[in-house]
């Protein structure tokens, strides 16, 4: 018996990769605007931006390595690059010392702060403005499960950073 390679429907591959497609091309715009405007990147925005939601603007670095969905070495070499800004700043814990806290500065802070209406405008340009409200209702009807599908622990965002022990 021949094997068969799967196939997709015309309607399945303009989906799929309109997906793909939008998951490779908007990481690219966010990143451009950020360096442009602000000086960092989108995953460093990201990171700074989880950390301010984080009690006390504080995460463990596994924590916030499994929120902004990095590994431990990539984190670490982000984070040494927000340091040496004056960004975050890294301490060990109170109880392990093999365990290292980051937190978000009060310049870390400005500088996100700062950084937020302009990547806003381009997210809004970009993708919001672009789609109606049931569009948009949709997308998250549409998301929301893809995201629960492939972080069923919910250990991504915001919501995980919030729910982590500083």
């Amino acid at each position: 018996m021949a094997y068969q390679v799967p196939r997709m429907d015309e309607l399945q591959s303009r989906a799929w990769l309109a997906l793909v497609w939008s998951a490779e091309l908007l990481p690219a715009a966010l990143d451009a605007q950020l360096q442009s405007d602000a000086g960092m990147t989108h995953f460093e925005f990201m990171v700074l931006s989880t950390l301010q939601q984080a009690e006390r603007s504080s995460l463990r670095t596994k924590d916030l390595a499994a929120a902004v969905n990095a590994t431990m070495p990539r984190l670490s070499r982000v984070v040494g690059k927000l340091a040496e800004r004056g960004l975050v700043e890294r301490a060990g814990g109170a109880d392990d010392a093999r365990v290292v806290n980051v937190r978000l500065t009060k310049a870390g802070r400005r500088e996100l702060v700062r950084a937020v209406p302009a990547h806003i405008d381009l997210v809004k340009e970009l993708v919001i403005d672009r789609l109606s409200a049931a569009e948009l209702h949709a997308l998250v009807e549409i998301l929301e499960p893809l995201v629960g599908r492939l972080d069923p622990q919910s250990r991504v965002g915001f919501a995980a950073a919030q729910r982590a022990v500083p």
